[in-house]
């Protein structure tokens, strides 16, 4: 009895399998929140580091430590970690020393293009910025390494991968360096953006989009960025890569949602592998594949996640409006009326689409003829009685959102707008307009300033006086609120008492500045996808027919998608999952002769990462570019040619085809850039390149980019200087008649320049404006508004300037 209870006892003390395969999952997601918690842990340091040293102290500090760490390691033996850690610490000596007098080169004469001395901020001193938080990191893990080398709990390869990954970005922000001080030889006295002869403008732009960027995109990802918002670049770069291998199967909506999420495992594992698999993405995907990334927060399941966590308003109406003419007031006679037609180009006349949100239920708001209008969204849950209505507000905000002009709604958008309705007490329409390729310019302008007429004259519908108007949006909204003020004023219609533009972008040209050359490192906004964006957006993008049908996810497709087939992905997803874990743990299955997807590697067997492969090459390639001749199949091959009887290579290789080609971008090669490059002995090409890299002194080399070749031309369409477009670009006459105008740009954001470039104009015409520059955060950080403390103040600081503009202006004393 006693040997049988026990035996029973035993029995029920072995786990089932799925409770062990749960454990697994359970243990390896909390390391992995332990990892990101340790990492911002030490970037705080780092950061810490970087306010507190002049440029000068922190190189020579770097450089010191550096050379210990070398002398140190040299003397170890012949051991192959200690010779690459003595390598990558001479590089680090090396990289530094080269950087320093560039920096404050550019420090010294980046006050020159300020907006003014209360503003300090463009794309120069951006640089330098990020340069400084690169340095910071390196001389953060250069202490460590120096306290810790000698203990047994040194973790010496993956502090080793960590400095490599850091020394590549050190050595491309120094391209980057050398870049900007081109531009600044180049350009005129306080002009940010690059003025060369065309043929110049060519050799350079051709020059930079061969640099290496994935570098940026693996352990560094995000880290020019405050702490607290790199966690959330970390889990975005996975799941775009994930969602990248799975856009070319026939997959839709939560499908590919959900296989992206549970097959993202190895790309949490290994940032090599995620930063090489990014810059892929970001150089050979069409705009359509962003289009469908983007929408994801339009997924019904994501959305009402989102509205959860926010402020709960009163109305959250989606409206129809009719496309049928109207009259409109003149403001210089309002007994003269214009008509304002409904939007033609493209597709013709079609109903505009806006959201009405409203913290209270005002007066106008219920009437028939605004329920009319409404557009049915499915059945709403109303969490709160309806309240008696409020009196019309005084004032009214018209906001636009951001996307590139080409993804996204006021559905993204809607979780920040309803606290703006709630702080502001005022209601708020948020205009939904056409995106393109579908509806390229100037459909989108068209729509928005039909939209804005039309709010302007119903505004007693939307629970407003309109005594005081404001335009406020982000990025391309951005754009859209300064290109709809001016129709407005050309119309000689009423225009906005004020605009509140967040990081817009005020030039679609492809010319270079100094904080545009960030685009090479930057996850929100990669070079390639503004130029994208651009050709979308300017109607000279070539579509291909030969998969239309999965171009992009559309909003039925992502609500209806098959159930079975939803469930199959979830399920496959989850087995990929834990057989990425079970692979670390150990766990050793029986070798095939074949190879099959569900086969699982031992630990040994397991494909080395992107810098393991390439760590492995000659030591001649080291301090080079020791990726740049290896592709992503080389690696995979190279890395378990050892110890592996079935190679293995991302699946997403395989399935990925080359991008469409596009007319319009920011920095693209031109289509025969590939031969020129290599065709060394041309004529052609050995007489431009040296007015381009003269810039790099001898014996500098970056690192190059082993990508696939962009076919793009280099020149921008004609079309992007049209100032209802580009209003950088609008002339004196046109900017005169523009409101007072906010601007909420971010010192880290490839856009930076537009701002102070667009303020510094319009404050040399005499008109209001204000530049006010967060720092250490991303583009876009108003849908990013309830992360951390950082960005609920940026948003915040928005809420203030549109606050601004609505509170009527102080009568005069008598």
């Amino acid at each position: 009895m006693g040997g049988e209870s026990n035996g029973h006892t035993l029995t029920r003390l072995v786990p089932p399998p799925l409770y062990r395969h749960r454990l697994v999952l359970a243990l390896a997601t909390d390391l992995l929140c332990q990892l990101v918690e340790l990492q911002s842990e030490e970037a705080r340091e780092a950061s810490a580091f970087s306010h507190s040293m002049d440029l000068r102290t922190m190189t020579q500090s770097l450089v010191t430590l550096a050379e210990d760490n070398m002398a140190f390691f040299s003397s170890q033996g012949p051991g192959e970690t200690a010779r690459r850690l003595s390598n990558v610490f001479a590089g680090v000596r090396e990289q530094a020393l080269g950087l320093e007098p560039t920096l404050g080169h550019l420090l010294g004469v980046a006050h020159h293009f300020d907006l003014d001395t209360e503003t300090p901020a463009n794309g120069y001193r951006s640089l330098v910025h990020t340069a400084r938080c690169c340095l910071a990191h390196l001389l953060h893990k250069s202490r460590y390494v120096a306290s810790n080398r000698r203990s047994i709990f040194f973790r010496a390869s993956h502090n080793l991968a960590e400095l490599e990954a850091y020394l590549a970005a050190l050595t491309q922000l120094r391209a980057l360096a050398y870049y900007a001080q081109r531009l600044l030889a180049t350009n005129r006295p306080g002009v940010l953006f690059f003025e060369g002869d065309e043929g110049l403008t060519a050799d350079f732009l051709q020059e930079y989009v061969t640099l290496h960027k994935g570098c940026f995109y693996g352990r560094c990802l995000g880290f020019q960025f405050t702490p607290a918002i790199r966690p959330f670049l970390q889990t975005l770069s996975i799941g775009l890569v994930s969602f990248g291998e799975h856009y070319k199967r026939n997959e839709t909506g939560l499908s590919v949602t959900a296989s992206s999420l549970f097959t993202g495992g190895r790309f949490a594992i290994d940032p090599e592998l995620r930063g090489a698999e990014f810059e892929r993405i970001i150089q050979n995907l069409d705009v359509h594949f962003w289009k469908a990334f983007w929408n994801i927060t339009e997924i019904e399941v994501l959305s009402s996640l989102a509205n959860m966590a926010s402020t709960t308003v009163r109305v959250s109406r989606l409206l129809s409006l009719p496309p049928e003419a109207f009259e409109m007031p003149l403001t210089s006679d309002p007994k003269l009326t214009v008509t304002i037609s409904p939007p033609l180009a493209h597709t013709g006349p079609g109903p505009v689409l806006a959201r009405l949100i409203s913290y209270d239920l005002r007066e106008g708001q219920d009437s028939k003829m605004l329920n009319s209008l409404v557009k049915s969204e499915g059945p709403r849950l109303e969490l709160r009685p309806r309240p008696q209505q409020a009196p019309r507000s005084r004032a009214l905000v018209v906001h636009i959102h951001g996307g590139g002009f080409v993804a996204q709604t006021s559905k993204s958008h809607e979780p920040y707008l309803k606290n703006w309705a709630q702080e502001l007490g005022v209601p708020i329409i948020s205009i939904d307009y056409s995106l393109a390729p579908e509806a390229p310019f100037p459909r989108a302008l068209e729509e928005c300033f039909f939209a804005y007429c039309w709010a302007v004259k119903h505004c007693d519908l939307l629970g407003s006086t309109g005594e005081r108007i404001c335009l406020a949006g982000d990025s391309a909204g951005g754009n859209l609120c300064i290109t709809v003020s001016l129709r407005a004023a050309a119309y000689g219609v009423r225009v906005p008492d004020g605009i509140m533009a967040a990081y817009p972008v005020t030039t679609l040209q492809p010319s270079a500045s100094p904080s545009r050359l960030l685009s090479l490192m930057d996850p929100l906004l990669p070079l390639s996808v503004l130029s994208k964006c651009v050709s979308a957006y300017s109607g000279t993008e070539t579509e291909d027919h030969s998969d239309s049908d999965q171009k992009a996810l559309g909003m039925m497709g992502l609500v209806q998608r098959d159930t079975s087939l939803f469930l199959r992905d979830l399920r496959l997803g989850a087995s990929s999952w834990l057989n990425s874990f079970l692979e670390l743990s150990g766990r050793k299955p029986q070798k095939t002769s074949l190879p099959t997807p569900e086969a699982v590697r031992p630990t040994e067997s397991m494909r080395r990462s992107v810098s393991e492969a390439a760590l492995a090459q000659p030591e001649g390639l080291l301090g080079t570019d020791s990726l740049k001749t290896l592709t992503m199949k080389d690696l995979s091959f190279k890395g378990n040619s050892e110890t592996s009887d079935t190679p293995e290579m991302s699946m997403s290789m395989e399935t990925l085809g080359p991008s469409t080609p596009s007319d319009v971008n920011f920095f693209l090669r031109p289509e025969n850039f590939h031969e020129e490059g290599e065709a060394k002995d041309d004529v052609g090409t050995m007489d431009r390149a040296p007015r381009v890299r003269a810039a790099f002194p001898e014996g500098f080399h970056p690192r190059r980019s082993s990508q696939g070749i962009l076919h793009m031309p280099l020149y921008s369409s004609p079309i992007v200087k049209n100032p209802f477009m580009s209003p950088l670009l609008a002339p004196d006459s046109m900017l005169k008649t523009l409101p007072p105008v906010h601007i909420v740009a971010c010192a880290l954001d490839p856009m930076l320049d537009d701002s102070v470039m667009f303020a510094r104009r319009l404050r040399d015409l005499g008109q209001p404006v204000t530049l006010n520059v967060v720092e250490d955060l991303p583009h876009g950080f108003l849908s990013l508004a309830a992360l951390c403390r950082e960005t609920r103040q940026a948003t915040e600081l928005c809420v203030q300037r549109i606050r601004l503009v609505l509170t009527p202006p102080a009568a005069p004393l008598s």
